[in-house]
């Protein structure tokens, strides 16, 4: 089982190595374009690192709605999923 601590290191991390600036950017950060400003594609490509990495899914319906929350939130949900997997 995965912390959502954890999540959000390695979210952020992953965010860094697609090119994103990260600095300064914490739970309460958002994907969209006032915070991270994460395209479909690159949230994608995220979504994909942290299914390999923490063994979880995300329907692809599910996948678009994420992109509105905080990286906190989303490290929430994917630490929720680590628990029933």
């Amino acid at each position: 089982m995965a912390t959502a601590e954890e999540i959000l290191e390695f979210s952020l991390k992953s965010l860094e190595e697609m090119n994103f600036n990260v600095e300064g950017m914490g739970p309460e950060t958002v994907f969209g374009p006032t915070g991270v400003d994460v395209d479909s594609l690159a949230f994608a490509e995220l979504v994909a690192r942290l299914e390999d990495r923490f063994d979880v899914s995300f329907p692809d319906d599910e996948v678009e709605q994420l992109t509105i929350i905080t990286i906190g939130e989303f490290a929430d949900a994917v630490a929720q999923r680590t628990v029933s997997a």
